[in-house]
């Protein structure tokens, strides 16, 4: 980054009153420290174990004027309609039919791509490993294949439904969009919650907002590479809430570049110190336009046989 533009991401951040990029204390706890899960030994499911009958139905009361919003941003192979993370293919192939007359023909596609981890996605606990090491311990040489992870896929994860509490970070501070790499702080959070005035509840689903999706298909290096997001300290305080899943507006839910000396961070203290799930890409402008703050939550990850994430469509309803 150039000196000028640094300068000016610095005093954003400044002006904004978070705190600029520097080293945390964050540090992943020995496998000794942090396993077996809260969920037991072998327990595969994470944070989804927190879904029971009576959080569905907590969450299903919260469906007043059954108003629906989509979540998902389109899936597409062109740069200019979607955002791909670098490195990663989406390609779609129709296989047309050829017409008769007075008879049905069908048409398909072939759709080539990195389905796991591709789009608005969903982060199963495959996807990170600190060392050779998985949530709850599960170790790269019992589980890792090359047709599929043994433990931890994707299809372990199952339908799931909470309530939802939209966080809007960048509509408490009165902007469109966050600016480039600012990294928001617990009382970003607590303040946006409180203008909402909502509380996080155990197994929730907490969704930010940094009104960056914008930028999906008109800046991709941009939106992918110095997104604002979450950072240590601001994960830290939403693991003492107990969610069920943090997403978010943006390519990794939390800020990039990531704090020093850290590599993703967030990512590794949800996926595997703390089986939280992540889901990245949302599109949450329609939802904060009608000041949607609390509402049934819904997604479904295909049921992919050791993959490490999913591809999918989430749904809020209020």
């Amino acid at each position: 980054m150039h000196f000028s533009a640094l300068a000016m991401t610095t005093a954003a951040v400044l002006a904004f009153g978070g705190v600029p990029l520097h080293a945390q204390t964050w540090q992943m706890p020995p496998d000794n420290q942090r396993c077996p899960s809260k969920w037991g030994a072998g327990d595969q499911r994470g944070s989804a174990n927190m879904m029971k009958p009576e959080t569905v139905l907590r969450a299903a009361k919260l469906i007043k004027t059954g108003e629906v919003f989509e979540l998902a941003a389109v899936l597409s192979p062109d740069p200019k309609e979607a955002f791909i993370n670098t490195g990663r293919v989406f390609n779609i192939y129709t296989k047309p039919a050829l017409p008769a007359a007075n008879a049905r023909q069908a048409n398909e596609e072939l759709v080539v791509t990195e389905l796991g981890q591709i789009g608005t996605q969903f982060d199963a606990f495959a996807h990170q490993m600190w060392g050779d090491s998985f949530y709850n311990c599960f170790k790269l040489g019992e589980i890792g294949t090359r047709s599929g992870f043994k433990k931890l896929g994707v299809e372990n994860v199952g339908s799931l439904m909470a309530r939802g509490v939209l966080i809007d970070v960048a509509g408490l501070k009165g902007v469109d969009m966050l600016p480039t790499s600012y990294n928001i702080t617990p009382d970003d959070l607590q303040q946006a919650l409180a203008k909402a005035n909502q509380k996080l509840e155990p197994g929730d689903a907490v969704v930010i907002r940094t009104g960056w999706s914008k930028l999906m298909g008109k800046e991709n290096q941009r939106y992918g590479s110095v997104n604002p997001g979450i950072g240590i300290a601001a994960a830290q305080w939403l693991v003492g809430q107990a969610p069920m899943m943090i997403a978010a507006d943006n390519c990794c839910v939390e800020v990039r570049p990531s704090e020093p000396p850290h590599n993703l961070p967030v990512h590794a203290m949800m996926l595997i110190q703390h089986g939280i799930y992540l889901i990245e890409n949302l599109e949450l402008e329609a939802l904060a336009a009608a000041r949607a703050y609390e509402f049934a939550f819904i997604v479904q990850p295909l049921k992919i046989k050791g993959g490490t994430g999913s591809a999918v469509a989430p749904i809020a309803i209020r």
